[in-house]
């Protein structure tokens, strides 16, 4: 029986993170996963699942000693975002430099992250990294929780953590009620060369029936697309011949790169929004996917992640210096309240945003058109949303 204070159920880059995190604290960190990410650097063509990492997560990323590593890997800076609706006058456009930054955020792989972590939290005396391993039981007791592993392994915590995606078998086996809904459409990722050169511009185009995004590499002429359609459309694209299917997605931007050149496979997978009722309970507390999903529209599901690890390093930091439990469900309490406040205006807002742009009502097509105007011209709205895109208005203390 290995005895550790907190056990750290996933080891994606929220769960890393948050292990990385919590170094030096005094608390002696577990972190199970089921199979070790791939060590190999980084191929010559990016790979398809990538985030938009924004200033709030780089400062955590910074934070816990990773940044650099990630920097010296692959990582893509952006400053400047476009998004507009087809066949419209609706338009808005900013900059960071015009607010005083220097970049907005960085499109980085997933698997660079992950790597860039798993590294860290391997060097790291506090953390010990259980791979493979796999949940098979959970016991929550008065003191400690009792965790058994497929391999009949068994560990004891003060504090388990669920970082295990959104399927969370942790979520799942505290029976933690989840509201979810089916966004009806699917997300096409694929890697495309384009004509013109992107300008390390993030761009994105709604249309009645789908939402385009173009994330820039730092190849000025390469970007990952996700393309958010029907289950039906996704498919079909998926198995058209590719000269076909750049004709479709050069026409569908507007021709705003001009041609555009397959350069990666296609893949599509579903788009479902969840949130966990609980974010927390006796001796358990849930972060990232496990907590909540959002569409891709803004690009911040894994930055909502991140910013739950922060909160939670923040507050067990805060409870181990005071000599509290840091399992209690009173304490852990704060951090929920904190996190799904969060995550609800964020699920809210993609929510309201994927209502409002779905469609070709004319009325609601007025409303969207005037609204984008509005705040592309109004004084003051700019620097607002420049700074909600970068996280900046959501960040715990010790980040700030």
């Amino acid at each position: 029986m290995q005895s550790f204070d907190v056990i750290i159920a996933g080891g994606g880059m929220v769960g890393l993170a948050l292990a990385c995190g919590l170094q030096g604290s005094g608390l002696r960190v577990a972190v199970l996963e089921q199979r070790q990410p791939d060590m190999a650097p980084p191929s010559e063509q990016p790979a398809l699942r990538v985030s938009a990492i924004n200033a709030a997560s780089e400062r955590l990323l910074q934070h816990i000693g990773v940044w650099d590593d990630i920097l010296q890997q692959r990582a893509s800076a952006y400053n400047a975002m476009e998004v507009w609706e087809r066949d419209s006058f609706g338009k808005i456009a900013f900059r960071g430099d015009e607010c005083g930054f220097s970049h907005l955020g960085h499109i980085i792989e997933n698997s660079v992250i992950q790597q860039a972590l798993w590294k860290r939290a391997e060097s790291l005396s506090d953390i010990t990294l259980i791979t493979p391993a796999a949940l098979k039981q959970v016991a929550w007791g008065e003191n400690d929780a009792f965790v058994t592993l497929e391999d009949g392994r068994m560990l004891t915590a003060r504090l388990v953590i669920g970082a295990d995606g959104a399927q969370s078998w942790l979520r799942q086996h505290a029976d933690i009620p989840l509201t979810f809904w089916d966004y009806r459409h699917h997300a096409l990722v694929a890697t495309i060369r384009t004509e013109e050169p992107h300008q390390a511009t993030a761009r994105q185009i709604f249309h009645g029936d789908g939402i385009l995004a173009f994330l820039p590499f730092s190849d000025p002429h390469l970007s990952s697309i996700v393309w958010s359609v029907t289950p039906e459309d996704a498919e079909r694209l998926k198995q058209l011949e590719p000269e076909q299917f750049n004709r479709e997605l050069a026409m569908a931007f507007d021709m705003r790169l001009g041609a555009c050149s397959l350069e990666s496979e296609r893949l599509a997978f579903p788009l479902t929004g969840r949130y966990a009722r609980s974010f927390a309970a006796h001796r358990l507390a849930l972060v990232g996917d496990a907590a909540h999903t959002v569409h891709p529209l803004a690009g911040q599901g894994v930055n909502l992640g991140f910013m739950d690890a922060a909160e939670l390093i923040a507050e067990l930091r805060r409870l181990q210096r005071q000599g509290k439990d840091i399992g209690q469900h009173l304490y852990l309490r704060r951090y929920e309240r904190r996190r799904k406040h969060g995550a609800a205006v964020m699920l809210a807002s993609m929510q309201g945003f994927r209502e409002l742009f779905d469609g070709n009502h004319p009325a609601k097509k007025l409303l969207r058109d005037v609204g984008l105007r509005l705040a592309d011209s109004l004084p003051g709205v700019k620097p607002k949303l420049v700074r909600q895109a970068m996280g900046l208005n959501d960040l715990p203390e010790w980040l700030a």
